[in-house]
């Protein structure tokens, strides 16, 4: 994943492909690639999230050493 994505639009993107699942709106076609796709954007938010969260734990780290 390549594309400059910020976490609000992969968790959009990845909601939509779900949702396509669900409702069966997925051909056997478009199948492989929208579960490659989903997996990258999982992979994408989970590092944002962990990335976020390291951030915040040393801001308040640094804050709480002062």
């Amino acid at each position: 994943m390549k594309e400059k994505l910020t976490y609000t639009e992969a968790y959009e993107e990845l909601n939509s492909i779900v949702a396509a699942a669900e409702n069966d709106e997925i051909s056997i076609d478009e199948l492989q690639a929208k579960v490659k796709r989903a997996s990258e954007l999982i992979s994408f938010c989970r590092n944002y999230v962990k990335t976020t969260n390291e951030h915040i734990e040393k801001v308040f780290n640094e804050l709480n050493s002062k």
